[in-house]
């Protein structure tokens, strides 16, 4: 079975000492809430994953002239942002674990757990403007974003005719803006040309639209308990990822019609039983195909930029992505 990307071995080791100094600036601005409030940060900011987007921050600032103070406070803010969306997507995707720990609203309801994330999103908006007009504005379109990413998909759940142009949109705005964001940021805090900030971009939306794509497909095809949260929960909660919406176009009327009934009856739905409806292995590696596709170009963004230590690694994560993808191959 496949497991998420591990920490220890996802390769962010050269600016380990800028991420933890962002862990520590999480941990302080948790102490910053009402005192009633913050237990439930520290909480959330405790559990949630890899620091991806600080990491980001710090290579792609690494890559373009060195990691400034600002940078860290650009990782502290992008970071509350993605937890705040954490809290609130186990709310609609109804998960019980995020990281082998309860998420928020399994330990405390509902209702706690959408105030937790609205909170999250407001301090971390109050913390952006720190940056002056032009750059919250960014922070703000990016964490708009997401939140019309998510809307366009609860949206059109259950919805057999779903594009796979809509479906990238709300990928590259759910995950990829936020990547895109860190990307372009880092190198305007160190006043790199518009060309520059463009390609650190690009390199950031493609790289989280492929993370995405993996995301979805371990959702089909992952364990539970080595990846250490609730899976399975896309097509229960008539998320049509890239898998199904591939699996789609190779099926005919007649096993579109029996995936509807299943897909209405909200019910977790087996392997086994997406296999007898068509093409599912081919559906996985269409899914795999086109990510490693637009990893590619995410490292054809980079060609702007002067080599160094900062540059490999950005290029090496792409490439740990594509390893992982492709352990999704049969």
């Amino acid at each position: 079975m496949l497991t998420r990307l591990k920490k220890e071995n996802f390769p962010f080791e050269l600016v380990r000492p800028h991420v933890d100094k962002v862990e520590a600036a999480i941990l302080e601005q948790a102490r910053s809430f009402d005192p009633a409030v913050e237990g439930y940060v520290s909480y959330v900011a405790g559990s949630s994953g890899k620091r991806i987007r600080p990491a980001l921050v710090a290579l792609a600032a690494g890559a373009t002239g060195g990691v400034q103070e600002s940078h860290l406070r650009l990782g502290t803010v992008l970071e509350l942002i993605h937890i705040a969306t954490l809290v609130h997507d186990d709310i609609m995707d109804g998960a019980e674990l995020r990281r082998s720990a309860p998420t928020a609203s399994a330990r405390w309801g509902n209702s706690l757990a959408v105030l937790l994330g609205d909170a999250l999103f407001a301090h971390a908006l109050e913390l952006s403007t720190d940056f002056g007009n032009a750059l919250t504005r960014k922070i703000a379109h990016a964490a708009n974003d997401v939140c019309t990413g998510e809307i366009i998909q609860t949206q059109r759940r259950y919805d057999l005719n779903l594009s796979k142009e809509t479906y990238f949109k709300i990928i590259r705005m759910k995950t990829g803006a936020l990547f895109a964001c860190a990307g372009e940021l880092a190198a305007a805090l160190n006043d790199c040309d518009e060309d520059i900030q463009a390609r650190l971009h690009g390199y950031g939306d493609k790289l989280g639209t492929a993370y995405q794509i993996y995301d979805d497909v371990l959702d089909l095809v992952g364990d539970e308990e080595t990846v250490g949260k609730t899976l399975g929960t896309d097509l229960e909660k008539g998320k049509l990822t890239l898998p199904i919406l591939n699996l789609l176009e190779g099926a005919t009327e007649a096993q579109r019609v029996k995936l509807n009934r299943l897909l209405i009856q909200q019910e977790p739905i087996e392997v086994g039983v997406l296999a007898g409806i068509a093409d599912y292995q081919g559906a996985i590696d269409g899914a795999v195909e086109t990510a490693c596709g637009i990893l590619a170009n995410a490292r054809a963004d980079l060609m702007v930029l002067a080599p160094s230590d900062s540059l490999a690694a950005m290029e090496q994560v792409t490439h740990y992505l594509e390893a992982r993808l492709r352990k999704c191959l049969h």
